[in-house]
C-alpha cells in the first residue's frame, strides 16, 4: 500500500482549510503558498475534494476554497476514498486479481486485518483531530 502524492497533498490542504476556517473562503494561492505545493498541482487535488462534497470551491475575485462541514465531522477516511478510492494492500485483496492460490491463501486474512486497521484507523480520526497532530510552527 503506498498512499499517493495527490492524497497526501489533499490531507494537507483539508488541514490547511480546516486550521484557517475563521479566515472564511481562502485563496488557492495562499494555501499553495503555505503549504509549499503548486498552484497548478493543488488544483487537481481539489477536483476529486469538490465532487465528494468536502470542500466548497467559490469563484470569482472574493472567491477561495472553505470545508463543507464542520472539522469534527470529516474522517481522513473521507478525505483519502475521495481522492484514492478503496486501499487495497494486496492486489488479491481487491476482487479483480485472479490468483489460483486465493481460496486457500493462508495469509489472506492477514493483509485483510492490516487492511481493516488502517482503514478503521482513518475512520476514527476526524479533521478536527488531525488538527492536534499536526507540529505547531509559530
Amino acid at each position: 500500500m503506498r498512499i499517493a502524492t495527490k492524497t497526501r497533498y489533499a490531507l494537507r490542504f483539508m488541514i490547511d482549510l480546516a486550521e484557517h476556517e475563521s479566515e472564511g473562503r481562502i485563496p488557492m494561492k495562499k494555501i499553495a503558498e503555505r503549504q509549499l505545493i503548486s498552484k497548478k498541482y493543488l488544483e487537481q487535488v481539489v477536483a476529486p475534494l469538490s465532487e465528494a462534497g468536502l470542500i466548497t470551491v467559490t469563484r470569482g475575485a472574493t472567491g477561495g476554497y472553505a470545508i463543507a462541514r464542520p472539522a469534527r465531522e470529516i474522517t481522513l477516511d473521507e478525505i483519502v476514498q475521495a481522492t484514492e478510492g478503496d486501499l487495497y494492500l494486496l492486489d488479491c485483496l481487491e476482487g479483480s486479481f485472479d490468483c489460483p492460490l486465493s481460496m486457500r491463501c493462508s495469509t489472506q486474512r492477514v493483509w485483510k486485518g492490516l487492511e481493516h486497521a488502517v482503514t478503521s484507523y482513518l475512520r476514527g480520526i476526524t479533521l478536527e483531530d488531525a488538527l492536534d497532530l499536526e507540529p505547531s510552527v509559530d
